[in-house]
């Protein structure tokens, strides 16, 4: 809990939340929270004007009730000690952290609108057989208030495990997985689902691999990218990459899930070995490995998306001969559906030994033409036009007076 210091006055900097018998959740105002100690406190402990505030009342036996207002029917008893917790304790979908008032607000800037358009390729590289799966899909329109009522686009990329029978199957299953949770549940919370979908997607190819034998077990990488407005969920399992472009600067968001990599997190190999050692392509997590996926799987990333950015899912076929440069260089010079034949091309090219796909989006504001406003009672001024008529008799009269003389 951080606490400042004001005139004196000590201020919780923390919003709290009510909590009645059906975990049902009231907020509590920050600036009438004043002078409680400790992030868990009780009914009991707030002073009569506190209560008076978050609509505490007792009724005639003496008991603590709280009206709960349009959330349910009714008043809700408070039991002896109910717990008034930090708004982290609860679902954060209930609790409001209370705003400044219009006179503390600066003004703000309305938010430009952004259009993201999308491009996506595949090619068979230095495999005979391709085993990469990719999936450039929209969402539906979703009423919400931190996301918007815009459209979405679920991007995502697989990489059927090298070795593993059956790769190709392993790598369109994901693909298919994540595209039917959310057409199934498209206003679910985006992190929620994603996490569902990469389980129900593991056990779907553990399954599919363990029913034709030991010898057709099969895995796969998988990096999915949901967009709602400026919003971007991102899960990612294997080695398949999400970047972002952004200020002339590509940053790498995920984490491989590979042995190498772990190496060069706890120092014991530096970039430049990874990059060269003979066990880069060996995961410590893919989707179809086991039965039941690792508990901290998926990784879970949350950006903001800014005007001119650019995001790319990209398989491993690209890393061993497309520096993180070029890449960049790519992807600023050319828009996105040419920006991925060219990074594909590119890579073919110089011979990878793997597939290559990659999926990019590209963010560009969309630019609204402002109305001239002109102010009530005004008249519009006829100074210019009248300026420059004058002007031009004058031009005609020096003329005529230059040819007649």
């Amino acid at each position: 809990m951080r606490r400042s210091s004001k005139r004196g006055n000590c201020w919780i900097r923390r919003t709290f939340t009510l909590l009645d018998l059906s975990r049902r959740a009231m907020p509590i105002p920050e600036r009438e929270c004043t002078r409680l100690r400790g992030s868990v406190v009780t009914v009991e402990m707030m002073c009569e004007r506190q209560r008076r505030v978050v609509g505490v009342r007792k009724d005639r036996a003496g008991t603590l009730v709280l009206p709960v207002g349009s959330s349910g029917g009714g008043p809700s008893v408070l039991s002896s000690g109910a717990n008034l917790r930090g708004a982290s304790s609860v679902d954060r979908r209930h609790t409001v952290t209370e705003r400044p008032s219009t006179s503390q607000l600066a003004p703000v800037k309305p938010e430009v609108p952004l259009q993201i358009a999308v491009g996506s390729a595949t090619h068979v590289g230095g495999r005979s057989d391709n085993e990469d799966a990719i999936s450039v899909s929209d969402l539906p329109r979703v009423a919400n208030a931190i996301e918007g009522n815009e459209r979405g686009h679920l991007l995502a990329v697989a990489d059927g495990m090298g070795g593993y029978q059956r790769g190709e199957v392993a790598s369109q299953i994901a693909i298919e997985t994540i595209q039917q949770m959310f057409a199934d549940d498209p206003g679910a919370d985006v992190a929620l689902l994603l996490k569902q979908a990469f389980r129900r997607a593991n056990e779907k190819i553990y399954e599919s691999g363990l029913a034709n034998g030991p010898d057709a077990m099969m895995g796969t990488t998988l990096v999915v990218a949901a967009i709602r407005g400026k919003y971007v969920t991102i899960a990612s399992i294997g080695d398949s990459r999400a970047y972002l472009a952004r200020a002339n600067r590509l940053t790498q968001i995920t984490k491989d899930h590979s042995l190498v990599a772990e190496q060069v997190a706890r120092g014991t190999m530096s970039a430049d070995e990874a990059r060269e050692s003979p066990h880069r392509n060996i995961l410590t997590h893919a989707l179809g490995h086991k039965a039941k996926l690792d508990s901290k799987m998926p990784s879970i990333f949350e950006i903001t998306l800014l005007p001119q950015d650019r995001l790319l899912l990209l398989t491993d076929g690209f890393f061993d001969v497309m520096p993180d440069d070029d890449v960049l260089k790519i992807v600023l010079d050319y828009p996105a559906d040419l920006a991925v034949r060219k990074l594909v091309d590119t890579a073919v090219e110089r011979q990878t030994s793997d597939n290559v796909s990659a999926v990019i989006a590209t963010v560009q504001p969309i630019r609204v033409e402002q109305p001239v406003v002109v102010a009530a009672g005004s008249r519009p001024s006829f100074l210019f036009p009248a300026a420059a008529l004058v002007l031009l008799i004058v031009v005609l009269a020096l003329v005529l007076v230059f040819f007649v003389i």
